[in-house]
């Protein structure tokens, strides 16, 4: 298994470990730092926000707009606070760091420093005292409170694809009871309408004059719901699960370009990169379609058929890298039991063509990915031309916060698998 491999599964079971490290300044602690507070300030908190001024909608680069948070301790024994604001509800795009203004004042509060942190790709604004390690909490005295002021608006960045947001206030360690955190509604202009990218696969089936289980075919769709447009490329990653384990499962993937398949090349019988889609991809683009196709190749461990599972993951390709979108569909795969080879045209299930691709080189190339409305440029990814029986292989500052939703793997599995893009 490799370690790209490894550190998925380990994301997706979302196993907590212990590190110490340190990323874009912000020190990563073992996870015994961050436990919950001791039972007798336990839910000790109530939060309260106060109305933003000047009230109206936040402008891409314009005005900020701030508001009074303050934490009121409301039983008779001191109790910590670790400060949470949780931006909800945007739109289809994940929030890079850039995309909104966050700053933190202490009124009848200590000095503060405020920071960003992106756990599951949420947008997370956090605060802490002053010369302070990451984790480090406000004390707050038995009956007593403490307020801030809290500056928010958007950045240039603020994707199109979003729109109107809530901010949440609350807690990443237990002391705000229920019921007592406190949000607000900020409007955006222009007003968007909001939606989400969906990715799909369909038309899962046998390929045309293949015997059955021996070749797969389908289409794997993206469409964008809402207004707006994405501002940078969309990174598709193809995951493969096998229904029982060989040495060497050698799974050929292969991609129809302009009438052609070519394969999908890889070191990592696990993963596959997709071609990407290129920035500006919107509703308007329509439904954009790759036509795929996956079979054994003739030095495969497999015997006789297999459950596979291909996992599709979408993510922006640079920024906030977390996989917000995705499928997986699971078929049954068997070994070639004679020499006949997938047929070089897709089944009536897949009959959609691509509109573009560059040629390939002589070495492993871009090639462009099919849409059916419009047609495809810039779109990148390890394709290399191949027939069915080839040799080929086919192929922050918030870890406090992580801990407490037991999100530490899934953040550093995110971190691990951006540098393994590299």
């Amino acid at each position: 298994m490799s370690a790209r491999t490894a550190t998925r599964r380990s994301f997706r079971t979302a196993a907590a470990t212990a590190v110490v490290a340190t990323v874009a300044g912000t020190v990563l602690m073992p996870l015994s730092a961050y436990a919950a507070p001791a039972a007798d300030n336990h839910d000790a908190l109530k939060l309260a926000m106060s109305a933003p001024v000047p009230s109206g909608p936040l402008t891409r680069g314009g005005a900020t707009e701030t508001f009074e948070l303050t934490a009121t301790n409301t039983t008779d024994k001191a109790s910590s606070f670790h400060p949470w604001l949780l931006l909800h509800g945007a739109g289809a795009s994940p929030l890079g760091q850039s995309d909104v203004v966050f700053k933190v004042e202490g009124v009848t509060a200590p000095a503060t420093e405020s920071s960003i942190g992106q756990q599951d790709g949420e947008w997370q604004g956090l605060f802490r005292p002053a010369g302070k390690p990451g984790g480090e909490g406000f004390e707050i005295p038995a009956g007593a409170k403490m307020t801030w002021k809290v500056t928010i608006g958007l950045g240039k960045s603020y994707p199109t694809t979003n729109g109107d947001f809530e901010l949440k206030a609350a807690s990443y360690s237990g002391e705000v009871a229920e019921g007592n955190t406190a949000s607000l509604t900020f409007k955006t202009d222009p007003s968007v309408k909001t939606g989400k990218l969906e990715t799909a696969f369909k038309n899962v089936g046998d390929c045309k004059g293949v015997p059955a289980l021996q070749c797969r075919e389908m289409d794997l769709t993206y469409r964008l719901t809402g207004d707006g447009a994405f501002k940078t490329a969309l990174y598709t990653s193809l995951g493969v699960n096998f229904g029982s384990n060989v040495k060497v499962p050698n799974l050929q993937l292969e991609m129809l370009v302009n009438g052609k398949w070519q394969g999908v090349s890889t070191a990592d019988p696990y993963n596959f990169v997709l071609p990407t889609i290129p920035e500006g991809f919107s509703a308007a683009s329509g439904e954009r379609v790759l036509h795929l196709r996956t079979s054994f190749g003739p030095n495969t461990d497999y015997k006789k058929a297999t459950d596979v599972t291909l996992q599709a993951s979408v993510a922006l390709a640079e920024g906030n890298t977390y996989e917000f979108s995705g499928d997986e569909t699971k078929f049954q795969l068997a070994p070639a039991t004679a020499t006949t080879s997938p047929s070089p045209a897709p089944s009536k299930s897949a009959t959609a063509q691509p509109s573009a691709s560059p040629s390939p080189s002589s070495s492993t190339t871009a090639a462009a990915a099919a849409n059916t409305n419009t047609k495809a440029t810039g779109a990148t990814g390890s394709l290399a031309h191949t027939g069915a029986d080839s040799n080929t292989g086919l192929y922050s500052g918030l870890a406090a916060v992580l801990v407490a939703l037991g999100g530490a793997a899934a953040w550093l599995g995110a971190r691990r698998r951006r540098a393994t893009r590299v």
